[in-house]
């Protein structure tokens, strides 16, 4: 194993001057503001506190840029995580789900030593597609509760649970809570537009302006709605304890699933973060780089009551798009957050959770790709292609993101075997256009030779028809040759078909030749025995070879 420890900070410094710095402090400035809301009310939707929250933006999104594999990846706590943290939370307790997030953090680590970066672009676009619309809309639904204000003592992590609670509580609407998050979501939806009217509305991203005003308003009239401070009593002035969280060695097991799950939300979230940002600076991210630090992250977070973090596709984005161009940027986020928390954090007691709701709801309908459900799209792909889209959106919603996946990625692989095995085709090849007909018949008029083309990749999902070759009913033939061109890859069940036909002829007497065989079925061919065992004359460079060949080898008489 090639094992490489190389952060893509180490590639920008040798070029790095003031200009450069003056740039990243700027936009890792406005992303460092832009993540305060977001990383508060990821956190409360999360079932978290909200320095919980902070600190997993500051801890996490420092080490992130620090030791990752890209220039402008932002890390911190996502909206994608929500529905996966507050389930862990109700089922598991916080401690156990720090615990499973230092598990977590493990198995990114090891993902990314042994080169698995590469692998997670394996996973279809329906399937991220799937879960990614599945996962806003769980999102979304967490935040009833505290945008209508309902008297929910503790909202289920199950959806029919979920939907349920909310149901029957609907008549216990709070009208200034619903009130100001109507408000705070008419005003988010609109900002950009408000922003070309306005132009100290383009320095200010729309999370922050609505969250000050509406803090400021609850601070002066005292409004009559939840806040930070009567719910969680603030956000202490002063750094996290340090220290390992409670770990009961009973429970541990029970969490390898639940960890499972956020390395591989965050594994996709953040290498698909990576890939976005890639196409906007001109650059190539180290994806098993950026494993590894999203895995110390997750390791080191939950050590100052952080959570689970990866890579922010909207953060990265506003640090493109402020001039962030190098791994300073996002540090520089961090150091910003952590100067917020110690010098800021007793006006937080007055952030109306209403309108941190509202910027949930908000991050939840543009994360979803909406356009994807609509009937004229959905009639532009195949019938496996919706199959798998809406699957894996439904069972996101009712179920949950990992069975989800996992489904989507069987049905995904099952539907590829069938498409590749459907291209494989074997056709007969008219000998008589090369030989006459008298050199390859009989005079009863059966054929002595037979010839196949194979067209594709014979493997396990096309064995059954090669396997109609050993049914052959148009007489019996003295020699079967199979041209092997137009194959590129032979895997061991379409090898153990080549040696069953082989034994099957030679039983009857008869002869197995093989032609123009590619690299990769010729190396395994030998690799396996099956070279010696056919013999080197039963093996020619071409169909014509392979036919001058044929007609000198006679029937096998008392053949094995």
């Amino acid at each position: 194993m090639d094992f490489r420890f190389h952060p893509k900070l180490l590639d920008t410094l040798p070029a790095y001057d003031r200009g450069q710095f003056l740039q990243d402090a700027s936009s890792g400035a406005t992303v460092g503001v832009l993540a305060l809301p977001l990383a508060m009310a990821f956190a409360i939707a999360s079932g978290m506190s909200p320095t919980a929250g902070i600190w997993t933006a500051i801890v996490a999104g420092f080490l992130i840029s620090l030791l990752g594999g890209s220039r402008v990846q932002i890390g911190g706590p996502t909206g994608a995580f929500i529905p996966i943290i507050y389930g862990i939370v109700a089922d598991y307790g916080v401690q156990n789900l720090l615990v499973a997030t230092m598990l977590a953090g493990l198995m990114l680590v090891a993902m990314g030593a042994f080169r698995l970066g590469s692998m997670i672009r394996f996973i279809p676009i329906s399937v991220v597609t799937g879960f990614t619309n599945g996962i806003a809309v769980v999102i979304f639904l967490s935040q009833v509760k505290d945008f209508l204000g309902l008297s929910i003592d503790h909202l289920p992590g199950d959806f029919f649970g979920k939907v349920a609670a909310l149901a029957s509580h609907l008549h216990t609407v709070h009208g200034p809570t619903l009130a100001l998050a109507l408000a705070s979501l008419a005003v988010l939806l609109s900002w950009n537009r408000l922003a070309q009217r306005y132009a100290w509305m383009r320095r200010l991203p729309g999370p922050l302006g609505v969250l000050v005003v509406a803090t400021a308003l609850n601070a002066a009239l005292s409004l009559p709605v939840e806040t930070i401070g009567s719910r969680f009593g603030g956000i202490p002035q002063e750094l996290p304890d340090f220290g390992l969280p409670a770990l009961n060695l009973s429970e541990l097991g029970k969490l390898v699933a639940p960890a499972l799950t956020i390395a591989l939300l965050g594994a996709i979230e953040s290498l698909l973060s990576a890939r976005v940002a890639d196409s906007r600076i001109d650059d190539r991210h180290d994806p098993n780089q950026e494993l590894i630090a999203q895995g110390i992250a997750n390791v080191a977070a939950p050590l100052f009551g952080g959570f689970a973090a990866t890579g922010a596709i909207a953060r990265t984005a506003t640090n493109i798009r402020s001039g962030g161009r190098s791994p300073v940027a996002g540090m520089v986020h961090a150091l910003v957050l952590l100067a917020v928390v110690l010098v800021l954090a007793p006006l937080a007691r007055h952030i109306p959770l209403a309108t941190l709701s509202a910027i949930v709801v908000v991050v939840s309908i543009n994360m979803g790709e909406w356009h994807a459900f609509a009937p004229r799209e959905l009639r532009r792909y195949s019938s496996q292609y919706r199959t798998i889209l809406l699957g894996v959106f439904l069972i996101t919603v009712l179920f949950d993101l990992t069975l989800a996946v996992e489904i989507g990625m069987v049905l995904a692989s099952l539907f590829f075997i069938y498409r590749v095995s459907d291209l494989t085709r074997i056709e007969r090849i008219p000998l008589e256009d090369y030989y006459g007909v008298e050199a390859l018949a009989r005079a009863d008029g059966s054929h002595r030779i037979l010839a196949y083309k194979i067209h594709g990749s014979l493997f396990f999902g096309a064995a059954n028809k090669l396997e109609t070759l050993l049914l052959e009913a148009d007489g019996r033939p003295d020699v079967v040759i199979l041209d092997l061109d137009k194959v590129l890859n032979v895997d061991t069940t379409g090898l153990d078909i080549l040696q069953t036909l082989h034994r099957n002829l030679l039983k009857r007497g008869a002869s197995l030749v093989l032609c123009d065989l590619n690299t990769q079925p010729g190396s395994l061919i030998r690799r396996s025995g099956f070279f010696e065992r056919l013999g080197e004359e039963n093996i020619a460079g071409n169909l014509t070879d392979a036919l001058m060949r044929a007609q000198s080898i006679r029937p096998v008489q008392d053949a094995p």
